[in-house]
């Protein structure tokens, strides 16, 4: 057997054996090294194939897709820094757990350190941010068995205990093409390696008991929901609140504050009453039983922090972790989490219970719902874009959230909806690198996505659109353009007025315009909240890429925060206590 049958043979069964275990997506970039994996998706007929010229968006928007399918994606790269600059995306979806298959290029073993062209270390190079690493073997006479059986492992391994990377490094002696036409190349009968089989984590009947006793012991509890993507956890934990009594804190990526189910105890509206330290004293419950990672609030992780003490914690995680950044002690709860509700529930035997402390939270979450959704002008501002963006929303789409203040104003503005819309955002590492990128993946499925991003951030992943122009994918942007990083001004550097502009606040001064046009998108700068509303609705009827414009001023940001804030709490506190 040649080096050309023996080549062949070995990257159409890697391959074949991906798409048999459930892989349907990967994205290549171009490059001579990965020619045999890259020839050998784009011809096999169960695999879609997507073309980046850019290595860092290219696994963002692998990211993307992975995070709205909830399945591995491959990515392909040659040899050298086309693989460094996966870096991170491979953090991202390691702290955000999502499933994506790295397979980079290299040169033959004889070719590494002895100053071969493109030729760099590429052992483990992505450390501990992947749950499993091969550098596998050459391809040699009768070891397609063994790509397969390696396919299979990676696949398992991405998908096994919390969803993350995996990285198989592919030494490739040229010649580089292979021969699709030779014989036992492909899905041979019997060939395909058996896929594992899955069981979800349940507690024993004698523990459900035991945490129902504690709740029951407890006068007050709270349910809170941060980020996750179960899309039925949320029937699952409401009718969970509905019988224990008790209000449930729902991060804007729970998937908790839109969609059909009942969301009669869903507070959305609790970053803005923790926001006063007189409410947040009045409201200090007797646990809480947390789903899904850290809130995105920063009032709710402070106030956790204060009172913590006081307070029994509970954190449910399908698999063994300890996601609990707030530095206090908690039980965790290893287990399905829909699962471990639907077990709680079947024990309590009424719905709709109604207590004086749900009371107390659904009263103080509508006042505050009425104080924030206030126009008081109409002057442009990043909370009403949420308002109005969350009216205009197609339903059955997905809203991809840019982080540092959108995902901010999101937490604040964005209220609970009927509507079916898919919450994403980039929370792993919180950056703003790959943020249109991975936005743009999520539209594979045929689903309009919804992008809201910040101008620095945008003007950071510019190269991901060419993607969306490219694949005319449906992409609608909101950016928010106050000339630079509004959420430094939050922050103490605020204050140091010599440096502040050059070294935090950096205007950018882009013309959106120009940008927009370089990629075939349509863009719209808006002037009124009317304006602003026909520019989304427009957008929703066309194809490809609209990016909508709305210009605020940085300088009044944080005070327009801040009376909204103030509102609240004087509505609630001059309402009285119960």
């Amino acid at each position: 057997m040649g080096h050309v049958e023996s080549l062949s043979k070995y990257v159409t069964h890697f391959v074949d054996q991906l798409a048999s275990s459930g892989v349907e997506h990967v994205v290549i970039s171009p490059g001579s090294r990965s020619t045999p994996l890259a020839m050998t998706f784009a011809e096999h007929s169960e695999m879609e194939h997507w073309v980046h010229l850019d290595e860092r968006s290219a696994a963002f928007f692998a990211l993307g897709i992975a995070k709205r399918e909830q399945k591995p994606v491959a990515v392909v790269c040659t040899s050298g820094t086309a693989a460094a600059n996966y870096y991170p995306a491979i953090v991202e979806a390691y702290y955000s757990r999502v499933p994506l298959l790295i397979l980079t290029a290299d040169r033959p073993h004889e070719l590494r350190e002895v100053g071969a062209p493109q030729a760099i270390n590429q052992i483990q190079m992505f450390g501990n941010y992947v749950k499993w690493y091969q550098d596998l073997a050459l391809p040699e006479p009768g070891n397609h068995i063994y790509a397969r059986r390696q396919a299979s492992r990676a696949v398992e391994e991405a998908k096994n205990g919390h969803m993350g990377p995996v990285h198989l490094n592919f030494p490739f002696r040229e010649p580089l093409i292979p021969d699709f036409h030779l014989e036992g190349c492909w899905r041979e009968e019997g060939v395909t390696v058996p896929r594992a089989s899955y069981g979800k984590r349940m507690l024993d009947a004698s523990v459900v008991c035991q945490y129902l006793q504690t709740f029951a012991e407890k006068d007050c509890g709270l349910i809170v929901v941060g980020p996750q993507m179960d899309p039925d956890l949320a029937e699952a934990v409401t009718r969970l609140a509905s019988r224990l009594g008790v209000p449930v804190l729902a991060d804007p990526l729970s998937q908790l504050r839109a969609g059909t189910h009942d969301k009669r105890n869903i507070m959305e509206n609790y970053d803005s009453l923790l926001k006063s330290e007189a409410l947040g004293e009045e409201v200090i419950p007797g646990y809480i039983l947390r789903f899904g990672a850290m809130p995105v609030s920063k009032a709710y992780l402070k106030w956790v922090q204060k009172f913590g003490e006081q307070v029994e914690h509970f954190v449910a995680d399908e698999h063994p972790s300890h996601r609990e950044p707030a530095g206090i002690d908690a039980h965790y709860i290893w287990a399905d989490p829909v699962m471990f509700c639907e077990q709680l529930a079947d024990h309590l035997p009424e719905d709709n219970v109604e207590t004086e402390w749900l009371s107390r939270w659904q009263e103080m979450n509508n006042r505050a719902k009425a104080e924030m959704l206030v126009q008081e002008d109409e002057s442009l501002n990043e909370g009403h874009a949420v308002v109005y963006l969350a009216d205009s929303i197609p339903n059955q789409s997905n809203l991809f959230i840019g982080n540092s203040m959108p995902i901010r104003d999101v937490d604040s503005f964005f209220m609970s909806t009927p509507k079916q819309v898919r919450m994403m955002a980039n929370r792993g590492a919180n950056g703003i690198d790959g943020v249109i990128s991975a936005a743009a993946g999520t539209t594979v499925s045929g689903e309009r996505t919804t992008l809201l991003i910040g101008d620095v951030s945008f003007f950071h992943d510019m190269n991901g659109l060419w993607l969306v122009k490219h694949k005319k994918l449906p992409l609608t942007i909101v950016v928010i353009n106050n000339d630079g990083g509004g959420i430094f001004s939050y922050l103490p550097q605020s204050k140091q007025q010599d440096h502040f502009e050059e070294l935090f606040g950096t205007p950018l001064g882009l013309d959106l315009s120009a940008v927009t046009a370089l990629y075939d998108g349509r863009h719209h700068v808006v002037e009124t909240w009317d304006s602003y509303r026909h520019a989304l609705a427009e957008s929703y009827k066309k194809e490809g890429l609209s990016v909508i414009e709305v210009r605020t001023d940085r300088s009044t940001h944080v005070d327009f925060h801040k009376e909204k804030w103030a509102k609240v709490e004087a509505s609630i506190l001059s309402g009285g206590s119960k």
